[in-house]
């Protein structure tokens, strides 16, 4: 996932304003006990970010693969 990708499926999920919220104000344990956007300053993957932003937040995990990727990729 780009960084790109993941303001798209977090505007997707959330909507554009309270996903800036979101991702400002809810700190995720599970990457450091950072927000999202201390996260990406810190160089964290924007999936690994994206995937403890939906465990956070109970988003099912159908929609876990954010935008345009709603099923995992076939390996």
């Amino acid at each position: 996932m780009r960084l790109s990708e993941f303001w798209l499926a977090v505007s997707d999920e959330f909507g554009e304003a309270y996903g800036r919220v979101v991702t400002s104000d809810l700190v995720l344990e599970e990457i450091g006990g950072r927000t999202a956007q201390q996260a990406i300053a810190a160089g964290t993957s924007p999936r690994e970010i994206w995937l403890a932003l939906c465990r956070a937040s109970d988003v099912p995990a159908e929609r876990w693969y954010g935008v345009g990727q709603r099923t995992p990729k076939k390996r």
